[in-house]
């Protein structure tokens, strides 16, 4: 049994990206920081957050619930990342290989949602 969310190996992960997108999105122009930085930050920061606030939840249905919201950010920040690449804000490499750390919170997201849901 885990100690707390901290432990959760999908909250790490997304925890590291959200730092990185962070990062990423510091070198965007400054006519975005109201708009895609800010929105693309608040997706980012939504994920670990999101499984945080579910993992300290009372029921598992209650903790699905949050991860799905996670789940569901996680699909706003793919698409903001694909709008910052489209836009050229973000170099090809650099958005691939937030693009592959996307994908693999995600399949660590889905992984967790369906061993939960199995226990509903």
């Amino acid at each position: 049994m885990l100690k707390n969310y901290r432990e959760l190996n999908v909250w790490q992960k997304s925890y590291h990206l959200c730092l990185v997108i962070y990062k990423i999105t510091k070198e965007f122009p400054e006519d975005e920081r109201y708009g895609l930085i800010a929105q693309t930050r608040r997706a980012a920061v939504s994920i670990p957050s999101n499984i945080a606030e579910g993992y300290g939840r009372k029921t598992t249905s209650d903790y699905l619930r949050f991860l799905y919201i996670a789940y569901g950010s996680l699909c706003e920040l793919e698409t903001q990342m694909s709008i910052s690449g489209d836009l050229n804000y973000i170099i090809p490499e650099k958005l691939k290989k937030t693009n592959d750390d996307i994908s693999e919170v995600e399949r660590m997201l889905k992984s967790l949602i369906r061993s939960l849901e199995e226990k509903v």
